[in-house]
C-alpha cells in the first residue's frame, strides 16, 4: 500500500532539521563566496543552487510549514520599503548606472569585495530561499 504524498510530507525527517540544514547552507555559502562577483562561475553556481532549491520546493519531498491564513496589520508596512527599493533600483537601472546615480547593486560592490562578506550575503540569500522552499 502506497502512502499519499500529502501525508508523507507532514512527517519530519532528520535531514530537515536546522542542526543538519544550517551547516549545509553554510558550506554552500562558503563555496559561493569564493567566486568573484558576477563571474561566469558564480552565476552558474547561483543558478545551479537556486534551481536545485526551486526543484526541491516544487516537489513533495520536504515537509511544509504551516502558512498563516492572514498576515498581520504590521506586515503591510514592509511593502513600503520594498516598493521604494524597487522603484529606485528600476529607475537607476533604466537610466544607466552612473557614478553620480548608481544602482544599489553597484553601491554594494565595495562591501562584497571580501570573500567572507560575500559568503555571509550568500548565506542570507540561501537561508531566505530555504525558508521560501519550506512554505
Amino acid at each position: 500500500m502506497e502512502q499519499q504524498p500529502e501525508l508523507s510530507a507532514d512527517v519530519p525527517r532528520a535531514w530537515d532539521r536546522p542542526v543538519f540544514s544550517v551547516p549545509i547552507l553554510a558550506f554552500l555559502s562558503l563555496i559561493g563566496g569564493q567566486f568573484a562577483s558576477f563571474s561566469t562561475a558564480a552565476n552558474l553556481y547561483t543558478i545551479g543552487i537556486g534551481g536545485g532549491l526551486a526543484w526541491v520546493g516544487l516537489s513533495n519531498r520536504i515537509p511544509r510549514r504551516a502558512v498563516p491564513a492572514r498576515l498581520g496589520s504590521g506586515a503591510r508596512w514592509w511593502l513600503l520599503p520594498i516598493l521604494i527599493f524597487g522603484v529606485f533600483e528600476a529607475a537607476t537601472f533604466m537610466l544607466g548606472s552612473r557614478d553620480d546615480f548608481p544602482t544599489f547593486s553597484k553601491l554594494a560592490d565595495p562591501m562584497l569585495e571580501d570573500s567572507l562578506a560575500r559568503s555571509a550575503a550568500y548565506f542570507a540569500w540561501l537561508s531566505a530561499f530555504w525558508g521560501l522552499v519550506r512554505r
